[in-house]
């Protein structure tokens, strides 16, 4: 896969900050991500009275990425508020779109897009592990 169609995957985005759940910040956000075999994968923030339990638009595109597309690799990615300007992903969403889309998954942000190695520099994953037995 060579092209990607950043325009379309924004959209997806924006699409389903419709179904976002947040009553509290009424701050909907929606994150869109492109797998290997070509399949968009989406994921909308579902917020929680308790704040700390919100759960994040990219952790619910990773659990859809799972249940509906057999965990498969995300290569573009792309988080967008209602009105489509782009978000950067938190700390926590960071390291889980690194383990879900490696080094090399393509990151869209407001300066450009960016792997995911430039986005987030130095992460620890999987292959960390093995490293001590």
């Amino acid at each position: 896969m060579t092209q990607i169609d950043w325009e379309s995957l924004r959209a997806h985005a924006r699409d389903v900050t419709a179904r976002a759940y947040v009553p509290y910040s009424k701050f909907p956000v929606g994150a869109a991500a492109l797998t290997e075999s070509g399949e968009v994968v989406v994921g909308a923030n579902v917020e929680n009275a308790s704040y700390g339990l919100t759960l994040c638009a990219e952790c619910a595109l990773v659990s859809k990425l799972h249940v509906d597309h057999g965990g498969a690799r995300l290569v573009a990615f792309t988080c967008v508020d209602a009105h489509g300007a782009l978000l950067a992903p938190c700390g926590r969403c960071r390291q889980l779109l690194f383990e879900h889309g490696g080094r090399a998954l393509l990151v869209d942000t407001a300066d450009g897009v960016v792997t995911m190695d430039e986005f987030l520099p130095g992460a620890f994953g999987p292959d960390d592990l093995g490293r001590v037995s």
